[in-house]
This record gives structure tokens, C-alpha cells and sequence, in this order.
């Protein structure tokens, strides 16, 4: 009797508290906001841990919403972590801070963000905005807390299509049950300024959900394995109507595909439709983008493949073609892989049809097995401050107006301080290169940060402000903490590509005729028939502490030069005291004076066309 009495008393207290604590108001939490130190901005993803190890991530806004009964009345220490992002550390070696934890008080912290990058919010999963609706704070979007039941969502793409922005994703976690959707999730939203929200503030989804509210298969196939979408592009189909397109694959693992081909979207059924099948040579993916060759339009799936940007063509996989050194016809094969090569030994490079192209970490493999030379390949990426290689993967390119560059977004195998969770920005004159040099805008301590994707619908100030975001999850890392609603979904970034840490050096061209250019200056000199090499790389435009170098004919000096300016910059030839040790700056001389330091060139491939982007 007493048993029974007091597990009543016990169950009806805790279904109390419970009922209370479901109700409390914003003046029963102790707030805490987590700002950038130079914007004031709130900071997502930011970990305040207590001397018990009870862990608090700030949300989308940088707010944390503390009513810990065993907190409350106390003065609390909070250990302060975030990737990318710094706290002094005091004389102890802890960086972190202390408040007076009551209801309804309320704590700041100022932290410095060390990536170039600048994070913005959380895009997808639970509890999006959920401390700040604890503590009464507003928010930007509809569905702060959780939306098409979507807890984790893997690998975004998106683009502008009948009015809206059309979005997809991967693998779909739900609440019910650990396995939720596989076969490809779908929303919509509105384009900004459109009824649509400044990027800059969120994105605000709406879902193709299933009877139980659940994101819906957007490609259903026979099966249970996974099918995965990307490279989403618009196109009048063969009556002149203008449609949604999407490579597809049904895979058994990440190294194993099933099926694969081309679909399109059933706008009334609202579901994807196969197309086409592609073989096993060609299988595009990537983030595709539009381009002119030869006043021809292109569809670049991405950099290294492309078709004429029509129906026939697009639904044709034998007539896609790559920008490859493999022989015709052949597909990577490893150290076995049979490359194209002239008469005196030189790799052919060109753009082939039913032929694989590289990618980096196949390049890289044919490296080691002496099948290539680095200079031969075309995506070794090297860290711009230290010469160091960079396992590039993944990532998107698209046409930057304000930097007149294609820009590169990228992922980075095998980092420092985390194996797949850097991500390096780079630039080059044309989508194939020449790609040399990268600047690390995100950083993650061992976290996965993979998939980037840049959004060029987002773009704001004519390209001085990009967007882009990726998947954060412990996958790959190792790492057995799963950040809390933040694991597995999709994180928001933005670039200020005129930051000084984005002015990557360019190539330097080597005319046929012994003068030099740059891609500023190349069009009136010949265009990219005239270039005969690439001599090295200099910095576009003056920063504090570079020298000026003027072109005058066939030569190159540091005094002016009558009515001209700068070709480039270079680095004073003495190394400064701060500066990096880095095997890839040379010395530049001219006529034995010694005109400063720049980067040398990585490539001795030119793989260059006069490409135009189009929208």
C-alpha cells in the first residue's frame, strides 16, 4: 500500500514537473547569447560545458536557455568551445567564462571567429531556433522547432525553378524511428525578395510530405536501398516546356552503384521519373552551371564534364563528354588506368566523349604511381600560406562577378584538425584551371563538414557575398559525440570575397610573343591562343607590404612604368618576420635584379578556353 501510495506520489510529482517545465515561462530560464566579437551577431554551434560535463549548444541565434534545478541560484562555470571560433584562455589554460545562474537573468559572451568563413544558421533538423522560443526570443522562420519531421538531413542541392527555389537532400532522419527516408527528400521555398527571406537571416522550407507528415520519397524505386539525387538543372524539354532535371543513383554502399541515370520531375505527382540510364563511364553529379564555348552554350554537370545545353543532348549519356588525359573510351582504373599521350610523351588533354574524367584523389593516385606527374594534373591544390598539398574532394563551382573568377568551394580529405571537415576557397580564369592555390575559410575539430555547395541564386552585392553549406556530422571523424539537433544536417555560411584573406595570387601568363598578362589584360593581347605557359603567380591587387610589378614589353619591373599599371604584386624579397615557411614562392628576377617573391606555377597543363558564363 505504501509502495503502491508513494509510486502515485512520485509519478503524479514528476508528470507535474514535467507539465510545468513544458509551460515555463521565458522568466523561468537563465539565458545565455553567444555573439560574434567584431558583428555582435548571434553564433550557432557553440558549446558551453559545466564542471559536471552538462553540455548547452547555443542554436541558431547564438542562444542558450538554462533552468537546471541544480544550476539555478548558483554562479556556474562554462567551458566555451566552437569550431573556428576562439575565447581567451585564462592564466590557467581555460577558456571560459562565469555567471550568476538565476530565472530570468541573463549572460553574454563575446567570442572571435578565426574562420574566414562567417556561420549563420542550422537550414534543416529539430529544434532549430529552440532556446530562443524558451526564452521569448523572435525568430525568423515558420517552423523554428521541427518541420516535415525532419530530425537529420544529409547532402543538400538547390535551384531556382518555376517561381520557387527547389531543394533536395539525401538520407532523412525522422523522430519515430532511427531509418526515415532513402530514397531522396524535396522542399521549396520562396526566393528573397521574392516573399522569400534574406538569406543572410534563413531559409524557410516547405516539404513534400507523406500521409504521416513525413518528408516523402521523392524517387521512388523498387527496393530498399538508397537512391541519391544531385546536380539539379532547369531545361525546355523536347516540346518546349520548361523542366526540373536530376541525376540519379540507386547505390548498395558509397562505393557501389546499382543503377544510375537521368530523371525528371513530375510536377503533378510531384515525384522524380527516370529519363535515361547512364553507363558506368560517365555519371554525372556536382552542382551543374551554364556556359558559353565558341559562342555554344554548355551544361557543365561540373568543371570537367559537360554536354550542349539541349533536351536531345541531355538525355543522350553517349555524347556527354569530359575534360580528361585518359585514352578514348576508357574509364579510371587505378594504377592500370590507360592515359592519352602525343608522340614526345605529353598527356593529351581535351574534351572526350564517353571518357572518365579525374578526379583529385585520382589524380593524386596516378601520382603515386608514377602514371603522372604533379605538374600534369590539374587539381593539386596547395595552401597559399604554406605550400602544403591539399587532399581536395567535392565541393562546387560557379562564375563570381565580383571577383570576375570562377570560385571554388571545396572539401579537404585527410586535414589537420579534422579528416573531412576543412573547407578551402580557390579561384581560376577558367572552370578546368589553372586550379594552384586555396585559402582555408572553415575549420572543424575533428567533425565532418563534407558536400559543400555554393548557392549562386544567393549572391548578394553583384557576388561579394556567397552562400554555401554542407553536412556536419561525426561520420568519418571518429569523433563518438554527436552534437545535439546540429548532427547530420545542414549549416549556412557566408564569404566576404572582398576579406583580404580571399586575394589569391593568378596566373601570370607567358605570351607566344615574350610579353606577359593576366586574365584582366589577356583579351587585348590575343586571348587565350596567345598564351604559351605559366610562368608563376602573383597577387592580383595592392595589399600593405607588396611590391608593384609592371610589365614594359618582354620585361618586367618594379619601377613604373608610364601610363600603365601593375600587371601584379608581388612579396617583398625579404621574408617577414610572421611570415609562413613556404616551399612554393620563388624568387623573381629580371636583367639579375631581384624584383620580389612569388608562387610557382603548379601546373605545366594549359587548360584553357574562352568560356562565358550564362545564366
Amino acid at each position: 500500500m505504501f509502495t503502491t501510495h508513494l509510486r502515485y506520489s512520485l509519478s503524479t510529482l514528476a508528470l507535474g514537473w514535467l507539465a510545468a517545465s513544458a509551460y515555463a515561462a521565458p522568466a523561468d530560464y537563465f539565458r545565455i547569447d553567444v555573439v560574434d566579437a567584431d558583428t555582435g551577431r548571434g553564433v550557432p554551434l557553440v558549446e558551453l560545458k559545466t564542471t559536471s560535463e552538462v553540455r548547452y549548444v547555443t542554436d541558431s541565434n547564438g542562444i542558450v536557455a538554462i533552468d537546471d534545478a541544480d544550476l539555478l541560484g548558483q554562479k556556474v562555470y562554462f567551458a566555451i568551445k566552437s569550431h573556428g571560433y576562439s575565447y581567451p584562455k585564462d592564466q590557467f589554460g581555460y577558456s571560459g567564462q562565469s555567471f550568476d545562474v538565476k530565472a530570468g537573468g541573463r549572460g553574454q559572451i563575446k567570442i572571435k571567429r578565426e574562420n574566414v568563413a562567417e556561420r549563420l544558421y542550422r537550414i534543416t533538423g529539430a529544434g532549430i531556433y529552440r532556446d530562443s522560443l524558451l526564452v521569448g526570443a523572435p525568430v525568423p522562420i515558420k517552423q523554428p522547432l521541427l518541420n516535415g519531421l525532419v530530425t537529420g538531413q544529409d547532402t543538400v542541392d538547390g535551384v531556382p525553378y518555376a517561381g520557387k527555389i527547389f531543394w533536395l537532400w539525401g538520407d532523412t532522419n525522422k523522430p519515430s524511428y532511427p531509418l526515415g527516408n532513402f530514397h531522396t527528400s524535396a522542399a521549396t521555398s520562396l526566393p528573397p525578395g521574392k516573399g522569400g527571406l534574406d538569406p543572410d537571416k534563413g531559409v524557410d522550407l516547405t516539404y513534400w510530405v507523406d500521409s504521416e507528415g513525413f518528408s516523402k520519397k521523392m524517387i521512388p524505386m523498387p527496393g530498399d536501398k538508397p537512391v541519391w539525387m544531385g546536380g539539379l538543372f532547369t531545361m525546355p524539354d523536347d516540346k518546349g516546356k520548361e523542366r526540373l532535371f536530376g541525376p540519379y543513383a540507386q547505390v548498395e554502399s558509397d562505393s557501389k552503384t546499382l543503377e544510375a541515370g537521368l530523371s525528371v520531375f513530375n510536377d503533378e505527382k510531384a515525384i522524380f521519373e527516370k529519363v535515361a540510364s547512364y553507363g558506368t563511364t560517365l555519371q554525372p553529379g556536382g552542382r551543374p552551371f551554364r556556359a558559353t564555348v565558341g559562342g555554344k552554350l554548355y551544361l557543365y554537370f561540373h568543371a570537367f564534364l559537360r554536354t550542349p545545353a539541349d533536351y536531345a543532348h541531355v538525355t543522350d549519356p553517349t555524347r556527354y563528354e569530359a575534360y580528361t588525359c585518359l585514352a578514348p573510351g576508357a574509364k579510371y582504373d587505378g594504377a592500370n588506368t590507360r592515359l592519352e599521350r602525343d608522340a614526345a610523351g605529353k598527356l593529351v588533354y581535351g574534351w572526350k566523349a564517353n571518357t572518365a574524367g579525374l578526379e583529385a584523389g585520382q589524380e593524386r593516385t596516378l601520382i603515386d604511381a608514377k602514371k603522372m606527374a604533379p605538374a600534369e594534373a590539374l587539381q593539386q591544390f596547395h595552401d597559399v600560406e604554406t605550400g602544403a598539398l591539399v587532399d581536395n574532394r567535392g565541393g562546387s563551382v560557379h562564375w563570381n562577378s565580383f571577383k570576375k573568377k570562377w570560385v571554388r568551394i571545396t572539401g579537404q580529405a585527410n586535414g589537420t584538425t579534422s579528416h573531412l571537415g576543412e573547407i578551402w576557397y580557390a579561384e581560376a580564369d577558367t572552370p578546368t584551371g589553372p586550379w594552384a592555390y586555396a585559402r582555408k575559410v572553415i575549420t572543424h575539430d575533428n567533425y565532418t563538414f563534407y558536400n559543400v555547395a555554393q548557392h549562386p541564386f544567393f549572391d548578394q552585392d553583384n557576388g561579394r557575398l556567397i552562400y554555401f553549406e554542407g553536412t556536419y556530422c561525426t561520420t568519418y571523424s571518429g569523433n563518438k559525440f554527436n552534437t545535439p539537433r546540429y548532427d547530420y544536417n545542414q549549416i549556412m555560411y557566408r564569404l566576404s570575397l572582398d576579406d583580404s584573406r580571399l586575394s589569391l595570387p593568378v596566373p601570370v601568363y607567358k605570351l607566344k610573343n615574350g610579353e606577359y598578362a593576366t586574365a584582366d589584360n589577356l583579351a587585348a593581347k590575343g586571348g587565350w591562343g596567345a598564351v604559351a605557359s605559366i610562368p608563376f603567380f602573383g597577387v592580383p591587387k595592392a595589399t600593405n607590404g607588396l611590391v608593384p610589378v609592371y610589365a614594359s614589353g618582354t620585361s618586367l619591373k618594379t619601377t613604373p612604368v608610364v601610363g600603365a599599371q601593375p600587371l601584379f604584386y608581388a612579396l617583398p624579397v625579404e621574408k617577414g618576420t610572421d611570415e609562413k615557411e613556404n616551399a612554393d614562392l620563388m624568387e623573381l628576377s629580371e636583367a639579375n635584379q631581384k624584383l620580389g617573391r612569388v608562387w610557382r606555377s603548379r601546373s605545366e597543363e594549359l587548360p584553357l578556353d574562352n568560356v562565358v558564363a550564362a545564366k
